[in-house]
């Protein structure tokens, strides 16, 4: 099997076609399947935040696996696999390792080093165990970017660098302002992951007051509570704008909740002596609706735009320490997996020695059925031994060899050279309980 890495985040593509590819809870499990029913596809892992969707794929051929996910994820976003075809990225074999693992590092994030897409991979590690798509290859992998991604956070101190979106976004907001979002009324629509990180950071920031508005009323009132905040009905959400200067939007809707007629009611009632409503939309698919960026009065600032701003962004010699990090455990991965590909074949090889003495010492047996049991034992220990012996220093060396660049080859010469059946290793059941930071790119 090797390992293939499709997917399009902020860097390839724009939100209209990360809306499309984005895959909602709901719609995971049918996703998974859908890709396991390809001819190509053993194992499937998917990953779909706000800023990001990607699958992670055991596969049997590089080809063959890639036309087999470009297929679903066209299907998943409505479009002709070419359509799509300029905004994916591909990573096969040592890249794929190299990617995954700077994805839970947080170097592949718009803000370098956050910290809640590890509680992304988690989640979806978890989603593919339990649909049962994650086979042995996914599990190591997935096991060992959490760790790589923790090391990241707890070795160097690359959070420093690598607030979370919400941050980033409120950073951009305090430019409005002065700089200072203190005593600043905001408003947080959504009372999901995305929201709560939005609610606790303008807290932190000296906003207020604050208000939060949820389709579900109880999960707003339960996260407003938490902050001293006001929980306010989704039906008033016209006035409650009108009091605010600051808007997250981070709601789970597959519609705009910010229309332009809502956003434009409640600038007509806030008038322009309060200068400009800020809205941060941080949902994928968009929380503000066409047009309501041309409106007097109102700054929108979305993951288009924020991707534009950070861009050019300082990377902190943190940021250095992780990547050689995540290089060691590439490495160390890739060598893992060398060693994993040529165990079975050793183990065959091995298992066919086995059967070769027992048969030969059977028919010792029938012809020389004179010979004591302690003669038979000691011909049977002289037989095993010399074969241990003749196939220590081959079996030795061709692990030695498989751990270096390019020697899946070694195990393959083997299986041809003694004809040897190497059965598929059974996928590990567990999950270990890694418990990154909660939240995500949503």
């Amino acid at each position: 099997m090797k390992l293939l890495v499709v997917g399009a985040s902020y860097r390839t593509a724009p939100v209209a076609t990360l809306e499309r590819l984005a895959v909602s809870p709901s719609g995971l499990d049918r996703t998974l399947d859908r890709l396991l029913a390809q001819p190509y596809v053993s194992e499937a892992v998917l990953v779909s935040t706000c800023n990001r969707v990607e699958v992670y794929a055991a596969v049997s051929g590089f080809h063959g696996g890639l036309g087999d996910i470009c297929a679903v994820l066209a299907e998943q976003a409505g479009s002709q696999p070419a359509a799509l075809a300029n905004h994916l990225y591909v990573h096969f074999d040592s890249a794929a390792v190299d990617h995954v693992f700077r994805v839970a590092a947080g170097l592949d994030s718009m803000v370098i080093g956050e910290a809640q897409i590890l509680g992304q991979l988690r989640d979806a590690y978890h989603w593919a165990s339990g649909a049962e798509t994650a086979g042995r290859l996914l599990h190591e992998l997935m096991q060992q970017a959490l760790r790589v991604g923790k090391r990241a956070h707890s070795e160097t101190g690359i959070d420093r660098a690598g607030q979370s979106v919400v941050s980033a976004a409120l950073g951009l907001a305090a430019n409005h302002f002065g700089e200072d979002l203190t005593g600043r009324p905001a408003l947080v629509v959504g009372a999901g992951a995305m929201g709560s990180l939005g609610v606790a950071t303008l807290s932190r920031l000296g906003a207020g007051p604050l208000s939060v508005t949820n389709r579900s009323t109880d999960r707003a009132v339960r996260l407003a509570e938490s902050y001293g905040a006001a929980a306010r009905p989704m039906a008033e959400l016209t006035d409650a704008l009108s009091t605010v200067d600051i808007v997250v939007a981070a709601t789970a809707s597959t519609e705009p909740v910010l229309t332009r007629d809502v956003v434009a009611a409640a600038v007509a009632d806030r008038g322009a002596e309060r200068g400009p409503l800020v809205l941060l939309d941080l949902a994928v698919p968009r929380d503000v609706g066409p047009g309501v960026a041309g409106l007097p009065g109102v700054e929108v600032i979305d993951i288009d735009r924020m991707a534009a701003l950070l861009a050019d962004g300082p990377v902190a010699a943190d940021a250095a320490a992780v990547e050689r990090i995540v290089a060691g455990e590439v490495e160390s991965f890739l060598t893992w997996l060398r060693g994993a590909d040529v165990a079975p074949t050793v183990a065959a090889l091995r298992g066919r020695a086995d059967d070769v003495v027992t048969t030969e010492l059977r028919r010792l047996a029938q012809r020389r059925p004179d010979l004591t049991d302690d003669q038979r034992a000691e011909v049977a220990r002289t037989v095993h031994r010399v074969v241990q012996r003749l196939l220590h220093q081959p079996t030795v060396r061709v692990r030695q060899l498989a751990a270096e660049p390019g020697g899946d080859q070694y195990a393959a010469l083997l299986r041809e050279l003694f004809d040897l059946q190497v059965p598929q290793t059974s996928p590990v059941d567990t999950v270990p309980d890694i418990t990154p930071p909660a939240g995500g790119e949503r």
